[in-house]
């Protein structure tokens, strides 16, 4: 005997059946045996029907003189993907009418596999990346800081010193700094040190709260072109370098979980895409890694909620205090060490203060905010490429960006 069941893509193949489209109600329908259905491992339903009595006429002294009975309805199924919303029920027969309807399901996070989404959209590319003969050099090193993305740094067209800072702009600087990377290139392992504040803000507010931002991008435009910028960069450089460490602060005071929001998905992304290429995202105040005789102690300077002024350009006593505790819990006086910070937007280099770490202040990589330029200066901005040799001296080449005014100039003719 065999009944007409319901099977998965799966089942029919392991029953040797070709494989039918799915319906509007659900997966299709085979005619299977009792014993097909026992290798799959589903008990079968009794498909038994019976007669029952629905009517009878009695006569004047109660007898039955006729009866009405009725075959009962086969068993419903309910289609894959719905589920029963109303079930009406005769006590005479048994027989059952049902409704129903979608399975509402809610969609949380936890609900999403990005890991799945990612490997879809993110195919591994093979590389031969360039190899060359550095002699004495081990790697190289890129540093930016306070990108800043969603700023704005002209909201009204009027501030001192205009400043273009959108898309185009943000595209254009990473070009420059791709070109630049290239330019001085003399390792085959590059690390990309970026220091915090990548993104300008969630909803136009810092981390903490209560400060408003000027903005010209929502969060949701904010995000593409930040995963953006991450990944054009990688994708410019990847087949240039033998191995590529990118390292990301994720504890400041502007970008705080909005910034770590874009750099796990960079992660994700880039180092399925990648095999030479490792992120690390970095959620501690202060970090550290060594490679070779150089140790680098990274930080963006303030936190996202304790330190309200936190590492100043300028080395104070306390802050010495603070940097040679740390070096002193992680046993790094072997090294060669760097403390590396952003936040400022100064490039101020101290290799003179303290005899155990050099100081540096890294430049935003952003131009000056319409605050900064009323409350200081225009500035500078820029970043720093290092190459590293086997002994831990380095070449320095920096870069510094002209300023894109983005303004209209006011001149003033008083000349007869």
């Amino acid at each position: 005997m065999k009944q007409k069941v319901r099977l998965t893509s799966l089942e029919a193949l392991e029953l040797g059946f070709q494989v039918r489209q799915k319906t509007k109600h659900g997966n299709p329908k085979y005619y299977v045996t009792i014993e097909q259905l026992t290798l799959l491992g589903r008990v079968p339903k009794p498909n038994k029907r019976n007669f029952v009595k629905t009517q009878k006429k009695l006569n004047k002294d109660g007898a039955v003189i006729s009866t009405l009975e009725k075959l009962q309805s086969e068993p419903i199924e309910v289609p894959d993907n719905f589920e029963i919303i109303k079930i009406s029920t005769s006590q005479t027969t048994g027989q059952q009418w049902i409704q129903y309807a979608p399975k509402q399901i809610e969609i949380t996070e936890d609900s999403i596999d990005f890991d799945k989404i990612m490997s879809k959209y993110s195919k591994p590319i093979k590389l031969m990346p360039i190899i060359k003969d550095t002699g004495v050099f081990t790697f190289d090193r890129l540093v930016y800081t306070d990108v800043h993305i969603g700023m704005t740094t002209n909201k009204n067209g009027h501030s001192l010193y205009g400043g273009k800072w959108d898309e185009d702009e943000i595209e254009r600087r990473l070009s420059l700094m791709v070109a630049h990377t290239l330019e001085t290139k003399k390792g085959n392992t590059l690390i990309i040190d970026e220091l915090g504040d990548f993104m300008d803000g969630w909803d136009g507010e810092t981390t903490r709260k209560g400060h408003s931002l000027p903005q010209n991008m929502d969060n949701e435009k904010a995000f593409d072109v930040g995963l953006g910028f991450k990944i054009k960069l990688i994708d410019n450089l990847a087949k240039h370098y033998e191995r590529i460490i990118c390292n990301n602060i994720c504890n400041d005071n502007h970008a705080g979980s909005f910034g770590y929001v874009v750099n796990s998905s960079f992660k994700k992304f880039i180092e399925i895409r990648y095999s030479n290429v490792k992120v690390n995202n970095m959620r501690r105040f202060i970090n550290h890694y060594v490679y070779g005789k150089n140790c680098f102690i990274l930080t963006h300077g303030k936190d996202d909620k304790h330190l309200k002024f936190g590492f100043k350009p300028i080395l104070e006593t306390k802050q010495i205090e603070k940097i040679s505790n740390y070096i002193k819990e992680y046993k790094l006086h072997d090294y060669i060490i760097e403390f590396s910070k952003g936040d400022s937007h100064q490039k101020i280099f101290d290799e003179s203060t303290s005899d155990e770490f050099d100081y540096y202040n890294y430049p935003a990589f952003s131009p000056s905010s319409e605050w900064v330029q009323t409350n200081f200066k225009k500035g500078m901005s820029g970043f720093e490429m290092f190459n590293y040799k086997e002994d831990g001296n380095k070449i320095h080449s920096p870069f510094k960006f002209e300023w894109n005014k983005d303004r209209d100039e006011v001149v003033l003719d008083y000349s007869l």
